[in-house]
């Protein structure tokens, strides 16, 4: 886990990165359709989510994919955090009880995973010997 830990945070900036879409589509929705301001909204979502796929992909290459697609979940944060501070959307308790549960779910899905990975590497280091 030590050895990843660069790459979750990596992981983490392109989700708040990712999440940002969410900004830009919400601001976009405010213009009519193919309005100069529509095309460009929509341009950096565009841009945000190729992006994205970039740099998803060398994410992939260095953690395993359950735990990857499992951090995922936590772009429901970052859509609350910046509903917050950008469109004063109020943050309620039910809104903080289901990011806590997101957040353990994540944890517990990485923790199994690299138990199990773990595992994997040990019996094929006792096979090898």
């Amino acid at each position: 886990m030590k050895k990843n830990i660069k790459w979750y945070i990596f992981l983490h900036i392109i989700i708040a990165i990712f999440s940002a879409s969410g900004i830009c589509s919400k601001l976009a929705s405010g213009y009519d359709p193919l309005t100069k301001n529509w095309i460009f909204f929509y341009g950096i979502v565009i841009c945000i989510l190729g992006f994205y796929a970039i740099a998803w992909q060398q994410v992939l290459k260095h953690l395993p994919l359950i735990a990857t697609y499992a951090n995922k979940a936590v772009t429901t944060i970052w859509g609350m955090i910046w509903g917050a501070t950008l469109f004063a959307e109020k943050i309620t308790v039910q809104r903080v009880i289901g990011a806590l549960i997101v957040i353990v779910g994540v944890y517990l899905v990485v923790a199994g995973d690299e138990e199990n990975v773990e595992k994997v590497q040990d019996k094929e280091g006792n096979e090898n010997a």
